[in-house]
């Protein structure tokens, strides 16, 4: 029995939907020569990448060398592999195609050596080189993309993975309902693959799907880092890419705030963008605090709205440059604060048993001077200590200050 997903694999890029402007850069990309720099596909698993390149080569009547990186990991298997690879002429002198795909199965450590022996063969080679990657952005990578033209696929939108289920099974004479299609290409996330094996799969047992079928198959859950998810929201303009993206997030809501609170600045360098990307983080705020106050649930669909449809489309136009995405700073400094706090009130307390006087005015009126104090003339640290019973680390805070 021959898979779906290989049955119908595009034979030409009239067939591949939903890429149009990831087509039109391969297809530049593969007319271009010389050849100084690879391709770096990347995008969701599903989204078309590798079925890509087999239709263009396809198209074009080019031979295609394809290896996957997870068996070609380490500098002596690329450089005997691949090195032989990019020497070679093309059989019956057409051209050739080198795709080198799921660069993300080579590890930065135990696989060393593997990135710059790809680099390497790429700046000699004479045919093109095109890589495959769900995330081109990991640090090992660096001098890979240096030396690539990186070229985003997006997650097939709901109505194409539709058209494709609907032809597929036209051709297979499949009993199925819309409603049944429909869900199908809403549970697969945006991946074709997904959406084709789970169509195959549940029709194995009869011409027809029912919902029962489905119910067979389950929800089809796919988690995605945060990482993975403000790629999605920040570098597309569009809604409906944006919108489910933070429901596979393993991130409780009031984390996804940080991390785009932390990351817009870097990613939004337009005043107007930023402005209004913060203004949807804002009024999601305000939803968040509806629920808190009122227990109405149902405003979490427009808190979810906000935090990734409304942050998409804040910017006139997708940003293009690279932003490594960070963690936010603001719990650190938070605790910081908080650590300060309790070295200011134990030094409060003590002082206050001494003098007599309440935690609060200790902290307004004589703290600020000793800390003067003790910063105008080392000598009297010592003095200080013995008078109010202090802890060396207790000083050291007042000199800091």
């Amino acid at each position: 029995m021959v898979p779906w997903t290989y049955k119908y694999k595009p034979l030409s890029l009239k067939e591949v939907v939903g890429q149009d402007a990831a087509l039109a850069q391969l297809q530049k990309f593969v007319s271009s020569k010389p050849f100084g720099k690879a391709a770096v596909l990347y995008g969701p698993s599903g989204s078309g990448k590798t079925s890509s390149v087999h239709a263009l080569a396809n198209d074009l009547s080019y031979e295609i060398i394809e290896v996957n990186a997870s068996d070609v990991r380490n500098k002596e298997q690329i450089d005997l592999i691949l090195g032989n690879a990019v020497k070679q002429r093309s059989l019956f002198s057409k051209g050739k195609i080198i795709l080198v795909d799921e660069i993300d199965g080579i590890s930065g450590t135990e696989d060393r050596g593997g990135v710059s022996a790809l680099v390497s063969i790429i700046s000699s080679s004479s045919f093109p080189i095109i890589c495959t990657a769900e995330d081109p952005f990991d640090k090992k990578f660096s001098d890979l993309r240096k030396q690539s033209t990186l070229i985003e696929y997006q997650p097939l939108p709901i109505p194409e993975v539709k058209c494709i289920l609907d032809s597929i099974s036209k051709k297979e004479k499949l009993v199925v309902s819309p409603e049944v299609i429909q869900e199908l290409s809403r549970r697969c996330g945006g991946d074709a693959r997904a959406a084709v094996t789970d169509l195959h799969t549940a029709s194995l047992d009869a011409g027809q799907l029912s919902t029962t079928a489905l119910d067979m198959l389950g929800e089809r859950e796919q988690k995605k880092s945060i990482i993975d998810a403000l790629l999605l929201v920040l570098k597309t303009t569009k809604p409906e890419l944006a919108i489910p993206v933070f429901d596979t997030v393993d991130e409780d809501l009031d984390m996804i705030f940080l991390w785009l609170d932390e990351n817009l600045p870097l990613e939004y360098t337009k005043a107007l963008d930023l402005a209004r990307a913060y203004e949807m983080l804002s009024q999601a705020d305000i939803m968040r605090r509806r629920i808190r106050r009122w227990q109405h649930w149902r405003f979490l669909v427009y808190i979810n709205a906000y935090l990734s449809g409304g942050v998409a489309v804040a910017k006139d136009q997708k940003y293009t440059s690279f932003v490594s995405y960070k963690p936010t700073t603001r719990l650190l400094k938070l605790w910081q604060a908080n650590m300060k706090y309790q070295k200011r009130k134990a030094i409060a307390e003590k002082i206050a048993a001494k003098t007599h006087t309440s935690h609060r005015r200790v902290i307004q009126d004589i703290i600020p001077y000793l800390q003067a104090m003790v910063q105008a003339d080392q000598n009297l640290a010592k003095k200080i200590t013995d008078d109010f019973g202090l802890e060396s680390e207790e000083i050291e805070w007042l000199k800091k200050k």
